[in-house]
């Protein structure tokens, strides 16, 4: 391309300096002109308007009037020419041509789509292609996995699974047959991937009209499962869960640069695998850069759209209530989040009426919507799991147990790390190990409890640095007679309000199993009524949840609790409860009958009756009631006796532990509260190692056996000094 010369601006040289003009030296004019006798027969107004009746001066013909003439020299860049040949695209100086050897158009190679068939190729174009099939009179060459040619050559020597360019010379598509011809690409070429043009489809429409039709969908992989034959990728977009099976060979990993948490796009045909809509994968791209985000942004607003719980009312009035609703709100919607996002929930709970009665709740709500958001009818058992705890806190056992199935989970079927959600514990100290153990790995963390959690400052506690949502009544003012099962009936009302009405009696018989008193649990025990249940039959309830879980031990007894609370069958219902109630009565008068004659009783200065059984020699070991409860049944024995206004605590221990078990009376007579004696005790004897704690009047203390004589005398001080 021809170009004005930017250096000399077109001229062909470049002034390099100046000298004086030789011919006016330097005057700029030549001579003087009597220009009145050139113009003689002008009237006298011209001459005077154009001024022709003076002498002018004639400017120099040499330098034009400027007095210096230029110096030159020939420019350089373009030989003198004023003009350059460049290349058309970056402007090269070229000799000739119009291109340079960079910028050359070069030959196309397309390079078809997995998914492109006939109606993507053009006749004249060239291609890359593999050899499938070789004849005599030719080879079959494969341009995508739906689209195949015929190069006609005789006697070939190519060879199966050598690659190639061809020119597609005709299509016949009535025939569906494509001829080829040899490349005739001799110079450099460009390969150019053409892509399936489709525009996306939404997951949620996706259903039996597209079977046999090739869509386009874009989402996050949520799970990546190897099976013995294809790799199965669930993706998950902002209208909901789908999966991609791919098959290069049967228990090869297929696309290994594809992993759990990226944005890809699936390019394939709709069909149906054990009776569930599955899209049998042509491609399966990674997005990266904008694209991705601009799709992460799309799936999590919408996800955090559809997570928000519905605006419901509680089941009873309660300040404490509403000044939690925020955080049980932010409870619902993590929960809500977690069944969107394809993440499993964890359920851990405390292994009594209280706790069992929350997880049931929990996932009683959450079930439904898992099966509602995944195709897979084995949704509930593999992204739910409920797992009841022995100890009223996260044990070190039990995050051990919950940290190693869910890498592995990571590891082998490429799921998403958990949702931990802890249910009747999660709040005190004793849980702050587990959870730091549970952060390092980046798990979320919903706390719904109701036990004492230490020092409240500005509505945070120790435990809120390793926990992403946590309810407590203690955070707002109130204390542990709100409890954890009606926290949760609560919460699940949020996340599912249709399961409400079915949970509406729960609260009843965790308040009565964990022998609250106050406002709240009166409400809930009067919504039971309501529903049929007597506070009788809320009291027999609570003693079989409490019995079976000791035999189910670390089992949930998913079909066995609902038969208990009223959830299944309501004719087995109370025939197991009968059974149950039955066997649990015999088996607490066998241990009271061991126990009482064996209690020592005394009445303190202070008016407290204070009770102590030693559980390691006077009760049955390895069967139901366990020390902490033989605790409590003794305990409410003594009530029975003395009424509930007296202020009584029984303490019941073996050779490491104790259970310590105290009416309201003393709490509101004296502020007892166990969490701060255990505080205390543990400062004053830091070689027992002291700890343990739980409810202001119930809980439990763990020491060192070679120490416990000095731990009990300490406690028993406590007691007496209570007042003082």
């Amino acid at each position: 391309m021809i170009k004005k010369c930017i250096e000399c601006k077109g001229k062909g040289y470049n002034v390099t300096s100046y000298k004086v003009c030789e011919s006016c030296h330097g005057t700029g004019v030549k001579s003087e002109v009597d220009l009145k006798n050139h113009f003689k027969g002008v009237s006298s107004n011209a001459v005077k308007r154009f001024e022709l009746d003076e002498e002018q001066d004639v400017p120099c013909g040499a330098c034009n009037g400027k007095g210096e003439i230029e110096v030159t020299e020939e420019c350089v860049e373009c030989s003198g020419e004023g003009e350059l040949n460049v290349c058309r695209k970056c402007g090269t100086a070229l000799e000739n041509g119009d291109y340079c050897s960079d910028c050359q158009p070069k030959d196309i190679v397309y390079v078809l789509h997995p998914a492109c068939d006939m109606d993507d190729l053009e006749i004249g174009s060239e291609y890359k292609g593999k050899i499938t099939r070789v004849e005599n009179y030719g080879v079959f060459v494969s341009l995508s996995k739906k689209v195949f040619g015929l190069l006609r050559i005789r006697s070939p020597s190519y060879s199966v699974g050598e690659e190639l360019f061809v020119k597609v010379m005709e299509i016949k598509r009535s025939r569906g047959e494509v001829d080829l011809s040899p490349s005739t690409i001799k110079g450099s070429y460009e390969v150019i991937k053409l892509k399936k043009n489709i525009s996306r489809t939404k997951i949620n429409e996706i259903n039996n009209r597209y079977m046999g039709k090739t869509v386009r969908i874009v989402g996050e992989v949520v799970q990546v499962q190897q099976t013995s034959g294809p790799t199965i990728f669930t993706v998950s977009d902002e209208t909901g869960t789908t999966w991609a099976a791919a098959f290069d060979e049967p228990g090869v990993r297929v696309y290994p640069g594809v992993n759990t948490g990226n944005i890809v796009e699936v390019l394939g045909e709709v069909n149906l695998h054990g009776g569930k809509i599955q899209i049998e994968s042509e491609s399966i791209d990674r997005l990266t850069g904008q694209d991705s985000i601009d799709i992460r942004k799309l799936i999590d607003d919408a996800i955090d759209e559809r997570a928000e719980p519905e605006e419901t009312e509680f089941l009873i009035e309660s300040e404490t209530l509403n000044q939690l609703r925020p955080m049980m709100h932010n409870a619902a919607k993590a929960i809500r989040r977690a069944i969107l996002d394809g993440r499993s929930i964890l359920v851990r709970h405390h292994a009594d009426a209280d706790g069992i009665c929350a997880g049931v709740a929990i996932e009683k709500a959450v079930v439904p919507l898992l099966k509602e958001a995944n195709n897979n009818s084995d949704a509930e058992w593999h992204y739910f799991k409920r797992a009841p705890s022995k100890a009223p806190f996260y044990e070190i056992e039990d995050v051990v147990k919950d940290l190693s199935f869910a890498l592995e989970d990571v590891e082998r079927h490429g799921q998403k790390l958990p949702l931990i959600v802890l249910l009747d514990n999660g709040s005190t100290e004793e849980d702050m190990l587990a959870l730091m153990k549970v952060k390092i790995y980046d798990i979320e963390v919903v706390v719904v409890d109701h036990h004492f959690p230490g020092e409240v400052v500005n509505r945070t506690v120790a435990v809120d640095e390793y926990v992403d949502v946590h309810v407590n009544p203690y955070l707002v003012g109130g204390d542990s007679q709100i409890t954890a099962g009606a926290l949760a009936v609560e919460v699940a009302n949020m996340i599912n309000p249709e399961v409400t009405e079915k949970l509406m009696h729960l609260p009843g018989i965790a308040a009565v199993g964990d022998h609250a008193n106050s406002v709240e649990a009166n409400k809930y025990i009067q919504i039971a009524a309501d529903k049929g249940y007597t506070r009788d039959e809320l009291d027999k309830v609570a003693s079989c949840v409490d019995f079976e879980a000791f035999y189910l031990r670390f089992m949930n007894g998913r079909g066995i609790i609902d038969t208990i609370l009223g959830l299944g069958n309501k004719d087995k219902h109370a025939k197991l409860i009968e059974a149950l109630y039955n066997e649990s009565m015999k088996r607490v008068q066998t241990q009271l009958r061991a126990a009482l004659p064996n209690l020592k009783t005394q009445k303190l200065p202070n008016g407290v009756i204070f009770n102590v059984l030693d559980v390691e020699k006077y009760a049955h070991k390895f069967t139901f009631p366990a020390p902490g409860k033989t605790c409590g049944f003794v305990h409410d024995n003594i009530v029975q006796k003395y009424g509930e206004e007296t202020p009584i605590i029984t303490l019941a221990y073996g050779p490491d532990f104790s259970v310590i078990r105290a009416t309201d009376a003393v709490n509101e007579m004296f502020g007892f509260n166990l969490n701060e004696i255990v505080s205390k005790l543990a400062i004053e004897i830091p070689e027992a190692g002291i700890d343990g704690g739980g409810h202001e009047c119930a809980g439990s203390l763990k020491f060192v056996e070679g120490l416990s004589k000095k731990v009990l005398e300490s406690f028993a001080r406590e007691v007496a000094d209570l007042g003082k």
